[in-house]
């Protein structure tokens, strides 16, 4: 093995290990963002659930009902955000340096 292939490799290893995700307890250092985007996930697993147990007979169609539209809520809140989130970097480049 040559010693540069060596070193090579030794720094990669410690480059991966600084770059490894630490991990953290559930729900510490969580930034608002990050917490607001697992509870849409959430919601919309929430949903899925629901929806397959109404397809095999498990869930009343108000709960259906009621889990949709909590669902179609969530995303609707989403898109709205995301657009805000387009519309600020938008404004953004039209400002002048």
């Amino acid at each position: 093995m040559d010693v540069r292939t060596s070193f090579a490799t030794q720094g990669y290893a410690q480059a991966r290990s600084a770059a490894a995700a630490k991990p953290q307890a559930a729900g510490a250092g969580q930034t608002g963002f990050a917490k607001a985007a697992d509870g849409f996930a959430q919601m919309l697993r929430e949903g899925e659930e629901t929806a397959k147990s109404a397809m095999i007979g498990g869930a009343d169609p108000h709960a259906l009902v009621q889990a949709l539209a909590q669902t179609e809520l969530a995303v609707e809140t989403a898109v709205t955000v995301r657009n805000k989130v387009v519309e600020a970097y938008q404004e953004i480049l039209r400002m002048q340096i």
